[in-house]
């Protein structure tokens, strides 16, 4: 063997050398405190709190001092010799192990404050890290908000917001604002119209979406707008008259706000003869009202649900559709003229003729009719002379003149005749 300091050769049996005076190491002691201060080292860097058995340590450790004992027993059988040098050879023995173990100790502890170092530099680049994106969320977030409060929807939000406080000229403001910003959306037209229907003023609020069409007239969205503030209001019949002229690609997009009208059975571009029978009919989920005066029709006027006579003389009637909605179709108008048969010219007697005794003249009146007779050759009208019974025919030349008028006014033919009456 060779000495572990200087390198000279020992030779076997010696117990130190004999060149560097060092005491040989057989077997090296065994300390306990290095595998405590191992597994407490390894625990520390690892984040580990296992529970270390000392007692079972110690056991382990006086066994392996044992067979470190019987092995320096066997392999040095003149130990008892020389009780004073083995002595003295295991004090130094004991002396270097602890000083290895010291530095074996401090290598540790080095490396364990060397990866709590690291530990603690990415905790620190951990935080750096977040530090920076919540910097940068917070200011991603005030810029979101600068925007939003300075667009379209934050101003008419805003003019919302005011409407609730009761806010009126606030909120005005706000919805001009945002039309100024962009004339074609229509949430600022309808938000303006709101702050006037507050106030009451619906004149205002419908000039709102009326002088927006004016300038728009193609514009659909501010149309529908429109559309729901007469829905929102009560004033659904004016909704027909305000798609009634509008642009083509405006009714396509609106179809479902607008409704047709009733179809009529009968046309009145002809003079009946008779009492008429007029059926109405409409699309499927619809119903329809009508007036016979010739005033326009509402959901209030008669609810046709049986065919309509149409009498003598002239009738005007006017119908509306209006759907589920109650949304109104246009009114539709028909003007019905039925004039009866009436009967010919009265028959008036005596015949015309030359007469030399007094005569009655009468009139046959059918019933339903009136008589109106003249004497001095005028045509008669109603503001005659009304028939009640015979008449004295006068001496002399007359011309008598007699006509029938019906319960409904209208007039027969005349019928003429011309006397002479020469009394002797």
């Amino acid at each position: 063997m060779k000495c572990r300091y200087c390198g000279q050769k020992i030779p076997e049996g010696m117990l130190y050398c004999e060149n560097c005076g060092k005491e040989v190491r057989i077997v090296p002691d065994y300390n306990p405190l290095d595998d405590m201060l191992t597994a407490q080292i390894r625990g520390a860097i690892n984040g580990d709190d296992d529970y270390i058995d000392y007692d079972s340590m110690n056991s382990q450790n006086t066994e392996r001092r044992n067979t470190a004992s019987r092995n320096t027993g066997r392999q040095n059988g003149n130990s008892r010799r020389n009780v004073t040098s083995r002595n003295t050879s295991q004090n130094v023995s004991r002396n270097t192990s602890r000083n290895n173990t010291s530095r074996n100790m401090s290598e540790r502890e080095r490396r364990r404050r060397q990866a709590e170092r690291k530990k603690a530099m990415r905790r620190k680049k951990r935080k750096r890290i977040l530090l920076i994106f919540l910097v940068l969320l917070i200011a991603f977030i005030g810029i979101g908000i600068g925007v939003y409060q300075t667009s379209y929807k934050g101003i008419v939000t805003k003019g919302y917001k005011s409407i609730e406080s009761k806010e009126f000229d606030a909120a005005a403001g706000y919805f001009q604002k945002a039309i100024n910003k962009s004339k074609e959306k229509p949430e600022a037209y309808t938000g303006l119209s709101k702050v006037y229907i507050e106030q009451k003023q619906l004149d205002k609020a419908e000039k709102v979406f009326l002088d927006a069409i004016e300038q728009q007239p193609k514009n659909a969205d501010i149309y529908e707008a429109c559309v729901n503030f007469y829905m929102d209001t009560d004033q659904k019949e004016k909704i027909p008259l305000l798609l009634e002229d509008a642009d083509d690609s405006v009714t396509k997009l609106l179809a479902g706000y607008i409704v047709v009208g009733p179809e009529f059975s009968l046309d009145d571009d002809e003079t009946f003869d008779d009492v008429q029978e007029l059926s109405l009919s409409t699309e499927k989920g619809c119903t329809i009202y009508y007036t016979d005066d010739g005033s326009e029709p509402t959901v209030n006027s008669i609810k046709y649900s049986e065919p309509i006579q149409i009498g003598e003389d002239e009738t005007i009637i006017t119908a509306i559709a209006v759907n589920e909605k109650g949304i109104p179709s246009l009114p539709v108008k028909k003007n019905y003229l039925v004039e009866l048969p009436i009967e010919d010219a009265p028959a008036v007697s005596p015949s015309t003729g030359q007469y030399e005794t007094a005569n009655q003249i009468e009139i046959k009146v059918p019933d339903g009719y009136e008589a109106y007779y003249t004497m001095d050759g005028t045509d008669p009208t109603t503001a005659s002379k009304k028939y009640s019974g015979p008449i004295n025919m006068p001496e002399g030349e007359t011309i008598f003149k007699a006509i029938l008028v019906n319960g409904k006014g209208r007039s027969s033919g005349v019928t003429t005749r011309n006397y002479v009456l020469e009394v002797e």
